[in-house]
């Protein structure tokens, strides 16, 4: 035990002031709370009282005059929205044409998140400049190591022993698309709905990560309930004790698949999404993924970009932090803001230099809504807006790239994309370490609820 819980940082705190403040704390309560924290954490009892502290944290009211509505349990989250969504078009496919869009929507999302793989956690005057300088500006394809001229990779310190910026480079694959987060959740989702379909159980979610991911593979908010699964918490305690990261990112790129398996049906899609975000997260933690889901689900019944974000918003409380800013997102569309002032206002919003800021669900939510509106369903500039405007590039390349996958079907995705990853995935899930993106289709297919 004494190991696992060794993995509470200084940076915690300071991570757990922004978060708390922005739930509608009392900035003064939480900061002098905090001023308490441990001198030393690198013993068993220094992370005992961290965590002890954190949850005096999470304890304290919310104001009275805080304007959002933000529940964590699905009959609440329910209660808190406008409605279950406008009805969308039966997917009334052959199974041919379904087939096609499940391919395009794993295809899809594999590229995506390839093709912001290799500058993940740059900033955008890393990334421009590198772009600019070599002649791959706006973006437009894969950023190839071969094509960054020698005295441009060492200004942006781009070098082969770079691990994000050697083996993720789309001309240095070795075998298909490399392992990564955003394609483990993939698997995961689809072997928990194998296993236990409907009846699945936010527990469930969390006995399988014990079985079948290792713990370092896990990041931010999925570490922290992975350390607390350990110290024998069960969900949804495993989500809010001592996590400070738990209206990050991280299960915002878990809900692809739960669309997937229940095409045209956001709430659906939504409902397996809360079941399976729940375990790690809170709030817009939680919306982003129920967002994600049904946005996929939505998109095997229109193709109309607007409706299928809408689709996404119907399943998330109206009065919450992430209706709002992708409200804005819509309203500055509709307002015929061009795309690159779009991405400004973001990086003003939220600032990329913070960890919070460029991790949080709702920043990469903005940007997602962003490469869809602005993209117009178009699959290349869709992914490429989203991942040059910065924040969590892969995982946004990847929401993008699946939804517009979707839209395209796999035969019309341009093969410029997708040859390069061979029909082949690797992941760090024990049983799929290397699989075929057309097998996960089929088996995809052949457990949908439809």
């Amino acid at each position: 035990m004494a190991e696992l819980w060794r993995d509470i940082q200084a940076s915690d705190f300071e991570i757990e002031i922004i978060q708390a403040e922005q739930e509608g704390k009392d900035a003064a309560a939480v900061r002098d709370l905090l001023a308490k924290q441990p001198a030393v954490l690198d013993t068993p009892e220094g992370q005992k009282a961290a965590v002890e502290l954190l949850s005096q944290v999470r304890n304290l009211p919310i104001a009275e005059t805080y304007q959002y509505v933000e529940p964590d349990d699905l009959e609440s989250i329910k209660a808190s929205r406008t409605s279950s969504g406008e009805s969308l078009p039966h997917c009334a496919y052959s199974d041919a044409e379904m087939l096609d869009r499940l391919q395009g929507g794993w295809l899809g999302r594999t590229c995506g998140c390839l093709l912001g793989k290799p500058v993940e956690g740059w900033h955008r005057p890393r990334l421009y400049g590198l772009l600019k300088e070599s002649q791959k500006f706006p973006l437009r394809d894969y950023i190839r190591f071969a094509d960054i001229p020698t005295a441009v990779a060492e200004k942006y310190h781009v070098q082969q022993n770079e691990f994000s910026a050697w083996s993720f480079f789309a001309d240095n694959l070795a075998d298909g698309a490399p392992a990564d987060d955003d394609i483990n959740y993939m698997v995961t989702a689809l072997e928990l709905w194998a296993r236990h379909g409907s009846a699945i159980r936010p527990v469930d979610v969390t006995n399988f990560w014990q079985e079948a991911i290792p713990i370092e593979k896990t990041y931010t908010a999925e570490r922290a309930t992975y350390r607390n699964l350990q110290n024998g918490l069960l969900p949804p305690a495993t989500a809010i004790t001592a996590n400070p990261y738990r209206e990050w990112i991280g299960a915002q790129i878990r809900g692809d698949v739960w669309g997937y398996l229940h095409p045209g049906n956001p709430e659906r899609a939504a409902e397996f999404a809360w079941c399976d975000a729940c375990v790690s997260h809170v709030k817009n933690g939680i919306y982003g993924e129920m967002w994600s889901a049904a946005m996929n689900s939505a998109a095997f019944a229109t193709n109309n970009i607007q409706q299928i974000i809408m689709a996404g918003l119907a399943q998330i409380p109206l009065k919450s932090r992430l209706h709002d800013a992708i409200e804005d997102v819509l309203e500055w569309y509709e307002l015929d803001v061009d795309v690159d002032t779009a991405v400004y206002r973001v990086h003003e919003l939220w600032n990329e230099e913070r960890a919070h800021d460029w991790c949080h669900t709702i920043s990469n939510a903005m940007i997602v809504a962003i490469g869809l509106l602005w993209g117009g369903g178009d699959y290349e500039r869709s992914i490429c807006i989203a991942v040059q405007a910065c924040f969590d590039t892969d995982c946004n390349g990847a929401t993008v790239g699946s939804i517009c996958g979707i839209l395209a079907g796999a035969s019309r995705l341009p093969k410029k994309w997708t040859e390069v990853v061979n029909d082949t995935l690797h992941t760090e899930v024990k049983g799929y370490e290397r699989v075929s993106i057309t097998d996960m289709a089929r088996k995809t297919m052949a457990l949908q609820e439809r």
